[in-house]
């Protein structure tokens, strides 16, 4: 299998079976006893066994499959596949990681009748990383993607909310990763985050609608849509924030919404923030976390006299940038110290420690949020770095490495 041959089969195939075509063709040439995809959840929690090489059945609920304490969640946390010989002539199960620029996208299982190669070891990470491509290639045509995502049904409130996301959770470049998690309250309360790259800039935003269900999901939708907007027009920070603000005053009634907007330039580091009416940023450097508090404005669409002043952060490289909503630190969330938490995430990528913030709001709240919870988390690696390692077959068969180590592997 070459991966322009597997590109050539996936796009041949109709957009709901390209998966299940790559999975027939790798157990082909493998010999493999069973191939598949399983796909993550909206909620990073679980996966879902969604391409096989055979059929899966899409009419009833996605079939949900629990991470924590899997091999399935060590192979997404660590980002190495995994390789497990259960002995006795019983059939050898290969797990690699499906990601695309720190997206954890899913999984490729295999079970072998013999142990794995080296060379077949990059034979199934080649395929891995092609199956990402084809995933972000075919989601667009078809809804099997996002039915293997549903392990719940959505309201039509959440429905609005989750189309308002960016298509991918999590990013890496050369100077920074970002990722953001968002688990919504029993009543849709109008959470988003949102982020681009540009050729010269990344720009972040969270945001938080007043109200809840339908009400406050419009008013997510209207306040995203004229960032999105004035953001393509080419306007600077202070303008998208006043074109927002506008948008609200003009179609939103007596509702608001409170926000952060983050642009950081790639070229020199330099940074440019605006708060309207939201928590503060928390950073942490050299292990000591500090609430970051410049000056507050007022929320998009609050009616009183305002302007949006443009202020700095102070961001070097080696720093975490928390981002978050105020269900963060609503209620039972009290309990919790977030402070301490981000800390003890540290050595965690951003898409992990943003799971293991939100993990701990739910737990804490046994399962029930009064309010939405939203999390972005960016590691800032400085301008120096110009250049992501995005090797896919050197991290996968590292024969210094025992599988499943837990050593994170190169740009993922």
């Amino acid at each position: 299998m070459t991966l322009a041959g597997t590109l050539e089969a996936a796009e041949a195939a109709a957009p709901v079976e390209s998966l299940d075509v790559v999975a027939r063709m790798l157990k082909e040439h493998l010999g493999a006893a069973s191939v598949s995809f399983l796909i993550t959840d909206f909620t990073g929690s679980s996966v879902v066994r969604l391409g096989a090489a055979g059929s899966v059945e899409t009419g009833e609920p996605a079939q949900r499959i629990p991470l924590r304490g899997t091999v399935y969640d060590d192979v997404i946390r660590t980002q190495r596949p995994s390789v497990e010989d259960g002995g006795g002539g019983a059939l050898v199960q290969v797990v690699a990681p499906v990601t695309n620029r720190g997206d954890a996208i899913g999984l490729l299982e295999l079970f072998l009748t013999t142990a794995p190669s080296d060379q077949v070891m990059q034979e199934i990470g080649e395929t891995a990383h092609a199956l990402a491509y084809i995933v972000i290639a075919n989601r667009s045509f078809t809804d099997v993607y996002q039915w293997g995502r549903r392990t719940i049904p959505l309201s039509l409130a959440a429905e609005i909310q989750h189309r308002l996301l960016p298509a991918s959770l999590a990013c890496e470049a050369a100077q920074f990763a970002v990722a953001g998690a968002l688990e919504p309250a029993d009543h849709v309360g109008g959470d988003t985050f949102d982020y681009v790259i540009d050729r010269d800039t990344v720009q972040l935003s969270v945001t938080d609608a007043m109200g809840h269900d339908v009400e406050a999901a419009l008013l997510a939708t209207l306040l995203v849509g004229a960032l999105r907007r004035a953001r393509r027009a080419g306007a600077d920070l202070a303008e998208q924030a006043c074109q927002a603000d506008q948008a609200m005053h003009e179609h939103a009634g007596r509702g608001y919404v409170t926000g952060q907007l983050l642009r950081i330039s790639l070229i020199d580091g330099t940074s440019e923030f605006i708060n309207a009416g939201h928590p503060w940023p928390l950073r942490m450097r050299n292990g000591q976390v500090q609430e970051l508090t410049p000056k507050v404005d007022m929320p998009f669409g609050f009616h009183a006299p305002h302007t949006y002043r443009v202020q700095s952060l102070d961001l070097q490289p080696g720093d975490r940038l928390v981002m978050l909503t105020d269900g963060m630190l609503e209620r039972n969330a009290g309990r919790l110290d977030l402070a301490d938490l981000i800390v003890r995430t540290r050595a965690l990528h951003p898409r992990e420690a943003a799971r293991n913030l939100i993990a701990a709001i739910v737990d804490a709240n046994d399962g029930h949020l009064q309010d939405d919870a939203t999390v972005m988390c960016l590691d800032w690696h400085g301008v120096d770095h110009s250049e992501r390692d995005a090797a896919t077959g050197a991290d996968l068969t590292d024969a210094s490495q025992p599988w499943g180590t837990g050593r994170p592997a190169p740009g993922r």
